[in-house]
């Protein structure tokens, strides 16, 4: 006889297990989309604190729908989703321009030195301020894809609710816009 490894219940019956109270179940939820969830967070630029806010009041937001979710199998995007609203509503409360920190540049003998940290800062603000322009697909789909670590193609797909071929040509096009956006001056 042979021995058969364990295998994971299908996510309908982790979310009808959860929804009965099983603490397993909703450890299994939380480690299933944790990863995913700290990605799209990440990919929104928000502060430490704020992405754990965000992640933290879409498990709370989970918890408070769990009864109204009719395709549990589709949890993932639910969650997804719910993560990109929230995150979007917290930018929207702190979406200010931020001058350089003139402060923060740290001052040597040379003078040069000094100046080439006031531009590279110079450079991150434009940068930024020209990704706060791209549309939001565009705009979290780089930020996804330059947090570490990278989220799968498929956890991406998932979040941003799109196929994952369709994930190539749009980064493509959010680096061509991007691109635009700088060499326009846009960003300055």
């Amino acid at each position: 006889m042979t021995a058969t490894a364990t295998q994971e219940p299908p996510i309908t019956i982790v979310m009808q297990r959860a929804a009965a109270g099983d603490r397993a179940a909703w450890e299994q939820l939380v480690t299933t989309y944790s990863r995913l969830l700290w990605g799209i967070a990440r990919g929104y630029r928000l502060s430490g604190s704020d992405a754990a806010d965000a992640v933290q009041t879409t498990w709370l937001r989970l918890v408070e729908h769990l009864d109204d979710i009719h395709r549990p199998e589709a949890v993932g995007a639910w969650l997804a989703t719910t993560l990109r609203r929230e995150c979007l509503r917290m930018q929207q409360r702190s979406d200010r321009q931020s001058p350089i920190d003139i402060e923060a540049v740290e001052i040597g003998d040379e003078s040069a030195d000094v100046e080439r940290q006031i531009m590279r800062q110079a450079e991150r603000a434009a940068l930024e301020y020209s990704m706060q322009l791209l549309p939001d697909r565009q705009r979290v789909l780089l930020r996804m894809l330059t947090t570490t670590p990278r989220p799968s193609y498929e956890e991406i797909a998932a979040a941003l609710d799109i196929p994952k071929g369709s994930i190539g040509p749009t980064r493509g096009r959010a680096l061509r816009r991007l691109r635009q956006l700088l060499d326009s001056g846009r960003a300055r």
